[in-house]
């Protein structure tokens, strides 16, 4: 007999939302992962009618707004996107490649940039890779001098940066200017 874990003390609202949430985050891990639109396609009519039944009933309960059927509802979408992803795996499906926007440094180095670290860990070894929160914060490290010259000039190029101060340290890029 499976017993349904309520938490008595969260308000209805929050634990339903909470319960939605957890499975939209499923949704998109699998969705970046096979892509969007394309996973469901990739397994048998059969598994894929039973996904979609399993869909239809878990958006009917939240209409419903009952926490207990909501709950029960999104476990079952939870297993739902698990079956698809082993079927589509065991089926020899391949997931979709992440999308890496290379860069040539001065140096001569080519950077890899990904949207997050499931992508990054696709990326051979030996290339340097950069994820967009990380590259968010090498911006961050320039000033605001950057941020306002591409708000107030909309196309405004970087073409040279003289130098980086981080942790004591200092690099240029002319290696002395």
């Amino acid at each position: 007999m499976n017993h349904i874990n309520v938490d008595h003390q969260a308000p209805s609202d929050y634990a339903i939302q909470s319960i939605i949430d957890g499975v939209d985050q499923v949704a998109l891990e699998m969705e970046r992962k096979w892509g969007i639109g394309r996973f469901r396609l990739l397994v048998s009519d059969l598994l894929r009618a039973k996904y979609d039944a399993q869909c239809d009933k878990f958006n009917a309960t939240i209409k419903s707004g009952k926490e207990a059927e909501i709950r029960k509802h999104g476990e079952a979408m939870k297993r739902a996107w698990k079956a698809l992803d082993e079927a589509a795996i065991r089926d020899g499906h391949q997931p979709k490649p992440p999308e890496v926007w290379e860069v040539s440094l001065a140096n001569g180095d080519i950077a890899a940039i990904v949207q997050d670290n499931a992508d990054a860990s696709m990326i051979p070894d030996h290339q340097p890779v950069f994820t967009l929160d990380e590259v968010g914060r090498l911006i961050d490290a320039l000033g605001t001098v950057p941020l306002e010259t591409k708000r107030i000039f909309p196309g405004a190029e970087v073409t040279k940066v003289h130098s980086i101060e981080a942790a004591g340290l200092k690099e240029s890029s002319d290696h002395g200017s």
